[in-house]
């Protein structure tokens, strides 16, 4: 069995994505996650909403971050003395389990969190980072502060 790893959310961070996917239901939502490393642990601190700049008919269940909007948060993140820890996006009409896309397009050490949207309303959340073998996720304990 590998490491089992935490990650500390507010609920009203929490609330803020969830109002984000329900906003652009139902296409899927996109967004950073900053705050602090600590022993392979994480905490958030501040969610940077993210337009979705997929311009294609998959809007609704792909998303796109353009690496000009990753490093300009790099930099903000920087500037006030945080890491980007992970990213979040939704799942329209689907369960919030990583699909084989959200597998092949992750990167190791970050948090992804995914929100389920059915109907406007955000119904479910899985939060997981990527094994080290890169071949699936594993899950990440949540405390909600």
């Amino acid at each position: 069995m590998g490491r089992r790893f935490m990650i500390t959310i507010s609920k009203n961070l929490m609330e803020q994505i969830n109002k984000h996917a329900q906003k652009d239901y139902p296409y899927e939502c996109c967004g950073i996650l900053l705050g602090k490393f600590n022993d392979g642990n994480k905490s958030v601190s501040e969610v940077i909403e993210i337009t979705n700049e997929r311009e294609d008919e998959n809007k609704h269940n792909r998303y796109l971050i353009p690496s000009k909007k990753v490093l300009e948060t790099e930099l903000y993140a920087i500037k006030n003395g945080l890491d980007i820890v992970g990213f979040y996006h939704s799942h329209p009409n689907h369960s919030a389990t990583p699909s084989q896309f959200d597998i092949d397009h992750a990167l190791p050490v970050y948090t992804y969190l995914i929100v389920s949207v059915y109907d406007a309303k955000a119904v479910d959340y899985t939060v997981s980072t990527l094994s080290n073998d890169r071949l699936k996720f594993e899950k990440e304990e949540v405390i909600k502060e």
